[in-house]
């Protein structure tokens, strides 16, 4: 969660979020059903609910899992929509995969008695134009502390009023849809809320595309091409490669970091680089590999730029070197993170691909200082995730897919205004759109706030290079952007 997070406290409220589906001209006549193939849903589950979880009261937090990433501040971000849309009467289902888990009050035994998942949310549109959003729950009751586990459950009604979901193209794209607790959800949630209490607004961009028609690839640029069809052939303990991927999201509170309320700012993918939400894929890598020795040098291309208020950093020329059992990623030369590499031995290859999956990085200390000391050396960083085809009929694990980024410019064919949302009682804070994604993102900062972060940022507008990202106020003793710091709240349960 984030430092900048407490600086929204006494921020005025800003109008009422604006609800829109933005339905392109369908191409062609109507056919009776479409494919969901690609795209991602931005939901805050409830923002009071989040710092209560992480205040002094609950102590605890909440992680990402199966790929799901965080847009913006406070908005988590699920991935690889699936399902179907019918333009001429408007049903929707889109199914999305990754989930959050939210922990607090520790016990003596050392569980949680907080303890709830929310994973894999779908959501469905009638041929009426009602709403829903379901999804997997696990759950520990308050009290008993029996778990339950639930397939799907109806969580949240949707409201779609004034909303014509007919004759959409592609991507099909619905912004601050208000959303109610279900009673179903409201058991499912462990009794923290009643049913019908306001949660916060869902979005989603998803991509379709004519049934049976060719979709997007989901590995995108690392999949293999033309590779050899028949059984995978055993992989050679040493040789050359020329099919190879590596993904890296850098460090999550830096990504929301550029496109929060301070720095207000971008990332841009060029080189064939993808946007996996919460890691970025580097494609195109060749090299060679020893097996027996454990030794492994790769090189990819891509580039991801960071842009945005005194900041202007780009991480191009990755490569990868493997000695001893450890591995390090570098840019332009300079080496960024370490991870441990436990696969590089002769009959780690599966179906002739090498993977080394969501290995812990550390900063080192030239990443620290390509980070203009942001960051210490030995900080925890995002995992890296590397895949190598050894053999020509291996296939590189696919990126989860976000789908299609909504075109600003796209005239939408139906805009309604929503009416207020019911205000969190607890929250002061301001709904706007700050990411570049365009998620709704609170972004309210108090006057002091903004003078210290002005003096800082000048500081290091001083000393910046073109391949420093701008940091946090020096004066933040915790070297993380987007350090939590809850602890100031005064919740003594959620509202």
């Amino acid at each position: 969660m984030s430092a900048f997070r407490t600086l929204r406290v006494l921020a005025a409220a800003l109008p009422a979020a604006v609800l829109a589906v933005a339905l392109l001209p369908a191409d062609g006549a109507r056919a009776a059903d479409r494919t969901v193939a690609g795209g991602r849903l931005d939901w805050s589950v409830k923002a009071s609910f989040q710092r209560y979880v992480t205040g002094p009261v609950a102590e605890g937090g909440w992680t990402l899992r199966g790929g799901a990433s965080t847009a913006g501040e406070s908005q988590f971000r699920f991935h690889s929509a699936s399902g179907s849309y019918d333009p001429a009467d408007g049903a929707l289902q889109a199914g999305f995969r990754g989930g959050v888990r939210f922990t607090g009050h520790p016990k003596p035994d050392g569980t949680k008695e907080l303890d709830l998942t929310i994973s894999n949310p779908t959501v469905r549109v009638t041929a009426g134009g009602s709403g829903s959003l379901r999804a997997d729950l696990r759950s520990r009751a308050k009290g008993s502390g029996k778990v339950t586990e639930s397939r799907q459950v109806p969580l949240a009604s949707l409201d779609l009023s004034g909303v014509d979901m007919r004759g959409g193209g592609t991507p099909l794209t619905l912004a601050n849809v208000p959303a109610k607790l279900t009673a179903e959800g409201a058991e499912s949630f462990a009794g923290y809320y009643p049913a019908g209490t306001a949660l916060d607004p869902v979005s989603l961009s998803a991509d379709v595309r004519a049934a049976g028609g060719a979709g997007r690839t989901p590995g995108g640029a690392g999949d293999d091409e033309g590779g050899a069809s028949g059984s995978p052939r055993q992989a050679a303990v040493r040789g050359k490669f020329t099919d190879a991927a590596v993904d890296w999201g850098v460090r999550r509170t830096f990504r929301e970091y550029v496109t929060g309320p301070v720095a207000r700012g971008r990332w841009q993918l060029s080189g064939g680089a993808r946007d996996g939400g919460a890691a970025y894929r580097f494609p195109a890598g060749t090299g060679r590999y020893d097996l027996a020795k454990g030794e492994l040098d790769a090189e990819f291309g891509g580039t991801v730029r960071f842009t945005g208020k005194h900041l202007d950093t780009a991480l191009s020329g990755v490569s990868v070197r493997v000695r001893d059992r450890s591995g390090t990623l570098s840019a332009d030369g300079t080496p960024l993170v370490t991870f441990p590499v436990k696969a590089l031995k002769p009959g780690a290859a599966r179906d002739g691909l090498l993977r080394v999956t969501e290995a812990p990085a550390e900063l080192t200390a030239d990443g620290a200082e390509f980070f203009g000391g942001v960051y210490a050396k030995g900080t925890d960083m995002a995992p890296v995730s590397l895949a190598v085809a050894l053999t020509e009929d291996a296939e590189l694990p696919a990126l989860p897919d976000i789908g299609t980024a909504p075109s600003a410019s796209a005239s939408p064919s139906a805009s309604v205004s929503a009416r207020p949302a019911a205000a969190d009682p607890d929250a002061g804070t301001a709904e706007t759109a700050a990411s570049g994604s365009g998620a709704a993102l609170p972004v309210a900062l108090t006057a002091a706030s903004l003078a210290v972060l002005g003096g800082v940022f000048w500081y290091l507008r001083g000393r910046r290079h073109v391949r420093t990202a701008a940091a946090v106020p020096t004066s933040v003793t915790h070297p993380d952007p987007d350090r939590d710091s809850a602890a100031n709240s005064k919740e003594q349960q959620p509202e």
